[in-house]
């Protein structure tokens, strides 16, 4: 072998050995990106639960309350009406003054604020569902103030008063030695709509205008999304005018959801009057920002079907529309499904656009159909986190909790019915 190969050889080993370096190291960075991804989903993800896991316990003191008709002016054979109009509110601030054994008139203050401020409506719903407590005892769990709450689940511990006095402190420690007082599942949070009050606040009326509000936009966006889809893909002639209306559609894809809201309130609130804060008008503009979604995936499952389908459909005599709705259709729903579904999901995350047409408003009352007033649980989440008090935070983790569920179940549905339905060629 002459010099000069020798030297060529060489020259190839050291290119072949900076090659399989900087494949190395293009190896190295990937699998580092991706660590560093899933370190900050882990720390993302502990943050939200190590917060909001303790939404879900509330702080009740079990109480065997003595329910005097002569002082509530009330008896068995009372209405409905004369039963909900008592005064529950002084018989439990009596019963708590009695229960801390407090003498002095800041003590008999401070009893009394130990229990939530929706403690009163808990007595009169179970006076009301079983009248013949009226003169005898009462075994209910009273549920306590969001200081309190917060207190037992987080301060207790680590030795902290938080916002309570030292006597509430002390009575509490004896109500926690003798099991009165302990904390249970909260269904407060899952069957109550919004509160000023953090120990009442509940997800239910947040979770009902999520459902209305998707409800409405599936209807709208999947029948129009196909029809799109199946036009553009098997109909539409091939021009310069088609092309415009391609390019813009995957560009509304990348638009900022803030500005579907812009346009749902100068078309829907603006131009047609429908009524603010309403699921039907949340569902108008999520289904316009949805559409370029479903489209885009339905004209992709469109072409996935083989040409084969069509020319053998065509071939025995069917028609275009009996070609196109009798087999390829058929063939490309599950991805058209998929897609969809995995639309909803972005829209069932979306915020900025519910908050231009006006869902950001204090709704309580749980909707019913889609022109009730309602908000959705994007916006409950960041109503939650603007309040000032400490438990909101919690709930806020809490109501973040459930949303991330719903978005897991509807990605995990999408992936299952993609393998359930497809074919494999």
């Amino acid at each position: 072998m002459t010099d000069q190969q020798l030297t060529t050889r060489a020259k190839v080993e050291r290119s072949m050995t900076r090659r399989r370096r900087a494949e190395m190291r293009f190896r190295a960075y990937g699998v580092m990106s991706i660590a560093f991804g899933l370190l900050c989903l882990v720390v993302l993800f502990s943050n939200i639960l190590g917060q909001g896991l303790s939404t879900f316990r509330q702080t009740v003191l079990e109480v065997n309350l003595h329910i005097d008709g002569d002082a509530l002016g009330i008896s068995r054979q009372s209405s409905e009406a004369e039963i909900s109009a008592a005064d529950y509110e002084t018989l439990l601030k009596n019963f708590m003054r009695e229960k801390a054994g407090a003498t002095s008139r800041d003590d008999r203050r401070l009893a009394g604020t130990l229990v939530s401020v929706g403690a009163p409506w808990q007595i009169r719903d179970a006076v009301l569902a079983n009248t013949d407590v009226i003169g005898d005892h009462l075994r209910l769990e009273i549920i306590m103030d969001d200081d309190v709450d917060q207190w037992y689940k987080h301060d207790r511990d680590i030795g902290q008063p938080g916002r309570l006095k030292d006597n509430q402190i002390k009575w509490l420690e004896s109500w926690i030695a003798d099991g009165s007082l302990h904390t249970r599942f909260n269904t407060t949070f899952f069957v109550n709509g919004d509160s000023r009050e953090p120990e009442l606040a509940g997800i239910r009326g947040a979770i009902a205008g999520s459902l209305l509000t998707m409800l409405v936009t599936f209807l709208l966006s999947f029948p129009i999304g196909v029809a799109a889809a199946i036009y553009l893909e098997e109909f539409a002639p091939r021009n310069r005018m088609t092309e415009i209306v391609e390019i813009n559609i995957n560009n509304l894809a990348a638009v900022p959801s803030i500005t579907f809201g812009l346009l749902g309130l100068a078309i829907f609130i603006g131009l047609f009057g429908v009524a603010r804060s309403t699921p039907l008008v949340g569902g108008l503009v999520l289904t316009l920002m949805t559409l370029p979604t479903i489209i885009i995936s339905g004209r992709a499952a469109i072409k996935a079907v083989p040409p084969s389908i069509r020319e053998a459909a065509l071939g025995l005599g069917a028609s275009r529309m009996q070609m196109v709705f009798h087999h390829v259709l058929p063939l490309a729903l599950p991805g058209m499904l998929t897609g969809t579904i995995i639309g909803m999901a972005q829209a069932l995350g979306e915020t900025a656009p519910l908050l231009m047409v006006g869902m950001i408003a204090f709704v309580v009352d749980v909707p019913n159909f889609i022109s009730d007033p309602a908000t959705v649980l994007p916006v409950q989440i960041f109503l939650w986190s603007d309040s000032p008090e400490r438990a909101f935070t919690e709930r806020t983790s809490g109501a973040i909790i459930v949303l991330l569920a719903f978005l897991i179940v509807m990605n995990t549905a999408a992936v299952w019915l993609r393998r359930r339905l497809e074919r494999r060629w």
